[in-house]
């Protein structure tokens, strides 16, 4: 393996958002045999690079599920934004389904901020966070926002008309399973969309283009490494791109299923350091 592509959140990340000694440990151990690391997310790079700099790691990041990425010195290098009107089509079918949205732009998150987003998070941070009272989860629920550059608006119909501002991704949350399952069934053959998800309460929409498997590619090329020297890891629908084209793609302890069949390896869980297990089983038949 010549590079490492990590997802965070469920992966590199435990359930308190951070990333443990024992992983920083095997990420470094790599790097210093020659290893390239890379993280591909989900996230905007504002809410990606803070956990990196908390435990000292520098590395290119593939951000948004592959619609902007960043170089070693936080230069932009990949952008790929949906279309306005794309936008426009998604955010008709989930405002028909009473979902709530989220709008990434290259100018942060853009949010109505209603109170229909806490109740969707309460109930998911209830499920990770089984200790914490329902006060201690909102209050984890509003650092998010304070930590993010969050803006709100009334409505989105101002962002959507502004012509200066990129739309990467739109998030979409709801409580109901079956909400979300129409809402795909809805926009999957739409063109100029992707759909994927990173939990069990939204969907994510991109470009086509903007996928964590392309991007990873991309960046591997612009290395001089090929797909077959890459090993990635991840948990979730939006890490399926990357995790099929790698040459080594493993899924975590924690994983969905779907991920866990179309990976050949599975590790320990985000909680139980995984990544570092990967890593070391990996290096275990590495050749320099």
């Amino acid at each position: 393996m010549k590079l490492i592509a990590s997802d965070m959140d469920g992966t590199l990340l435990d359930d308190q958002n951070q990333i443990s000694p024992e992983n920083v440990q095997a990420i470094q151990k790599a790097i210093e045999k020659g290893i390239k690391f890379v993280v591909a997310t989900g996230r905007s790079y504002d809410s990606a690079i803070k956990p990196l700099q908390a435990v000292g790691l520098s590395c290119p990041i593939i951000t948004l599920n592959g619609a902007a990425s960043f170089d070693l010195n936080s230069k932009q290098i990949r952008d790929i934004p949906l279309h306005v009107s794309v936008c426009r089509k998604i955010l008709e079918v989930c405002k028909n389904a009473d979902m709530y949205v989220e709008f990434f732009t290259d100018d942060g998150i853009y949010s109505t901020g209603n109170e229909q987003f806490m109740d969707i998070m309460i109930k998911m941070f209830k499920n990770i966070h089984t200790e914490s009272t329902e006060d201690e989860i909102r209050d984890i629920i509003e650092r998010r926002f304070q930590e993010e550059k969050v803006e709100y608006v009334k409505n989105y119909e101002d962002l959507l008309s502004n012509t200066t501002i990129k739309i990467y991704k739109l998030l979409g949350f709801s409580l109901d399973e079956d909400t979300l399952n129409q809402a795909y069934q809805q926009l999957e053959h739409e063109s100029g969309i992707v759909i994927t998800s990173s939990g069990e309460l939204n969907l994510e929409f991109n470009h086509p283009d903007a996928q964590k498997g392309i991007a990873l590619e991309a960046l591997a090329n612009s290395m001089g490494i090929e797909m077959k020297d890459v090993m990635a890891l991840g948990d979730n629908l939006n890490d399926k791109s990357m995790l099929l084209s790698a040459g080594r793609g493993v899924a975590m302890g924690n994983a969905v299923d779907e991920i866990k069949s179309v990976c050949t390896f599975t590790t320990r869980t985000n909680n139980e350091n995984g990544v570092a297990y990967a890593i070391e089983e990996m290096l275990k038949t590495y050749k320099e």
